[in-house]
């Protein structure tokens, strides 16, 4: 029998002979430090010998590795885990492969066959698992056996202990991951002591166990974000398993008494595998029976699974939807996605970068948020729009929106329609997405685009396509640190209060229909999170000018909880703003592949002044930029500190720009800047100039007014370190 658990700074490992002994000369060979777990006992559970053991750990110390013997029986878990612990420090690859094979009938099974496969591989697992847990990584192998998933004749016992794995294994796949603990479950053919009385002694030679071991090994790896697989492994094959299930019938109608007659008439249908579907978590399984509950309540005789008919959704058009607004349903949504008078902007008086334009009807500036036109384009979709076309029959506790691409022109009252067609329906096997394309008019003038990614659990599994050349792509961002970083926090009552825009969906208010979709507690809307990112980029990279927003795309990935708080990533490329956001306090990626395009400043509204524009001081900057990006480290080294400047014109504050050389290897940043600044300059352009040229002593500039200075003013004499070199500009 084996027990394989890996730990300690390198690793380690309990394991026995055959396969067991196979990993644990894998795992030393690459560094693991082992310990081998074996009684020495017979293939029918009897006896008991240090040999098997002692002997693995001799080979492995042979070769320079480190390993330690134990001798206790996987029922004494704790003491395996304590003999890690002691000799390694930490655990960290819980393999478990417990081997005890005898075939017996089903009215003499013992429960040794129990003890040994299910209750040691808990026993020894619950030992590890808080060490996994407080250590936040942990990677589980539990092995089946073939006859676990199918059945054998003459091996009751043997096959229901080791499906039982399997169930053990799958909830603490679930259990785990939030931990970074993986577990997955492989049920391995090989040649060894256990199977050589059962095999032709030609094939036991051919069924390695050094063909299984890499498999073992890859899915122990910190790279491998395998979680909850099952896998057949043998011979230098190894193949992937999943549930798979027929689409079922329903036998029964309202009010009427449901018969075995019924079940009879309808069996074929019940065992058609014809478009099957492969659930893959208990929410995907139950969520039919809720569709069953609602179809024999609206006497509708269609099959429990909402398959997508392609031939006839393909092409359709949603029934036309109107959305009337003024300047309510503009501060409304502004709010929503988490515009606030606490914001320091909102104290300022700069006719661009004020932000109290978007929630004051009376300011000279008044605009909607760019992105507000995702609000009329939803309405088209969730208001019985998608419900009444022919061919989508959709469970709205499973609709998840995979991605929004959105691109606006910006009104801020007025009438509007929208029309939807459903462009393309695709098959990703454990659901459909489908593609929705909404156009939005304001008479017979386009004021915005929107794509919708909606995707269905549970309705894959139907033979489509993958993929289609009408979906916009996500981009990823940039392989470098970002340009910048925002950080922003939702309140308890994000979702309340962003649902008020007209995004009804229960699951982010109603606890009952969250639990529905397989959520512990409502979610704030992807929506609403993608209202934010855009907002952070429209004030970190277009002064908050909403004329300068051409478009956004993002793809949602994980939800995120009211009360969590949203860090954006952004880097800018050209006009392209590349974007991706994550919960601060768990650092999950909650939007990814995800872009904002900007007009340039010049293309923007003519009404709208642009930021830094024409100003000499830009080539001072533009210099220093390219300065940080060469020597940034040695600065940030010499500077500490953070630096912001405003620079005027005209006695108006025209552009922003921070010298960060306290982070990282320094960056320079342009328009407001999120992080703490310890000193701010407040100089015009024309005196900017004649300071970095010699022409203007900073210290006279200072005393006359010229420079104002806020902050800790003694760091402004580490300016020289950054400015000395501009003079031949």
């Amino acid at each position: 029998m084996f027990i394989g658990v890996f730990c300690s700074v390198d690793s380690s490992v309990f394991l026995f002979a055959g396969l067991g002994r196979e990993y644990a000369l894998a795992f030393a060979e690459r560094g693991a430090s082992v310990i081998v777990n074996d009684l020495g006992a017979d293939i029918k559970g009897g006896g008991k010998s240090s040999a098997a053991a002692d002997k693995v750990v001799e080979e492995i110390r042979a070769k320079g590795g480190k390993a330690v013997a134990n001798y206790d029986s996987v029922e004494d878990g704790e003491k395996l885990i304590q003999t890690a612990l002691d000799a390694f420090g930490r655990i960290v690859y819980n393999v478990i492969c417990c081997v005890v094979m005898f075939t017996t009938s089903l009215h003499s099974i013992s429960d040794l066959i129990q003890r040994i496969h299910l209750r040691g591989s808990f026993l020894v697992t619950r030992a590890a698992w808080n060490h996994m847990k407080i250590q936040k990584f942990g990677r589980v192998i539990m092995t089946a056996s073939a006859a676990g998933i199918y059945g054998n004749f003459g091996q009751a016992n043997y096959s229901a202990a080791k499906l039982g794995l399997l169930g053990l294994a799958n909830t603490l796949a679930i259990e785990g991951q939030k931990y970074n603990i993986h577990c997955n479950t492989i049920a391995p053919v090989a040649g060894s002591r256990l199977t050589e009385t059962i095999m032709p002694p030609d094939l036991v030679a051919s069924l390695k166990p050094e063909y299984v071991a890499p498999l073992v090994l890859w899915l122990c790896h910190d790279q491998c974000q395998e979680n909850g697989g099952l896998f057949e492994v043998g011979a230098g094959w190894i193949g992937k398993l999943r549930w798979e299930r027929s689409q079922g019938h329903i036998v029964r109608q309202k009010n009427q008494t449901m018969t075995p007659e019924a079940v009879r008439d309808q069996w074929n249908k019940i065992c058609d595998f014809t478009d099957a579907t492969k659930p893959a978590t208990i929410q995907e399984s139950l969520h039919s029976v809720v569709s069953v509950l609602s179809q024999v309540e609206s006497k509708e005789e269609v099959r429990a699974n909402p398959t997508v008919a392609l031939s006839v959704a393909v092409g359709q058009k949603l029934p036309q939807s109107t959305f009337s607004f003024n300047h309510m349903q503009c501060i409304l949504y502004a709010l929503g996605v988490g515009m606030s008078t606490k914001d320091p902007d909102h104290l300022r008086l700069k006719y661009i970068q004020d932000p109290k334009k978007f929630l004051y009807e009376g300011h000279s500036d008044f605009s909607c948020l760019p992105t507000f036109g995702v609000i009329p384009s939803q309405a088209a979709m969730m208001e019985g729009g998608l419900s009444a076309v022919p061919g989508l029959n959709i469970d709205f506790t499973q609709v998840r929106k995979l991605s929004t691409l959105c691109k606006q022109v910006n009104p801020f009252s007025g009438k509007l329609t929208s029309k939807a067609t459903i462009a393309d329906v695709l098959d990703k096997g454990s659901g459909a997405v489908i593609l929705l394309d909404v156009n939005t008019y304001s008479g017979d003038e386009l004021v915005c685009y929107n794509q919708f990614s909606v995707f269905v659990v549970g309705a894959g599994g139907f033979g489509g396509k993958r993929s289609s050349d009408k979906a916009k792509a996500p981009l990823p961002p940039p392989r470098r640190a970002p340009d910048a970083v925002v950080i922003d926090f939702t309140t308890r009552d994000q979702a309340a209060l962003y649902r008020l825009s007209g995004d009804w969906n229960p699951l982010h208010i109603d606890p009952s229909f969250a639990a529905m979709g397989g959520f512990k507690a409502p979610i704030l809307h992807g929506l609403c999170s993608f209202g934010f990112a855009a907002r952070h980029v429209l004030k970190q990279f277009a002064d908050n000018d909403p004329s300068r927003f051409k478009a956004i795309k993002v793809r949602f990935v994980k939800p995120m909880l009211p009360g969590q708080s949203l860090q954006t990533e952004m880097w800018k490329e050209g006009n392209r703003i590349y974007i991706q956001c994550k919960v601060k306090e768990t650092d999950v990626v909650v939007l990814s592949g995800a872009y904002v395009d900007l007009h340039a400043a010049s293309d923007a509204s003519p009404e709208h002044p642009k930021q830094g524009g024409g100003l000499q001081s830009e080539l001072v900057f533009a210099e220093i930029g390219r300065r940080i990006k060469d020597v940034g480290s040695e600065l940030v080294k010499k500077v500490n500190a953070v630096f912001a400047w405003e620079i005027t014109k005209d006695g108006k504050n025209t552009a922003q720009w921070t010298i960060d050389l306290k982070n990282g290897s320094g960056s320079l940043h342009k328009g407001p800047y999120s992080g703490k600044v310890d000193v701010t300059f407040t100089v015009s352009d024309e005196d900017f100039l004649d300071v970095v040229q010699g022409k203007l002593n900073p210290q006279k500039a200072f005393f006359s007014g010229k420079l104002k200075v806020r902050g800790n003013i003694m760091l402004s004499q580490k300016l020289e370190v950054i400015l000395k070199d501009y003079a031949k500009l």
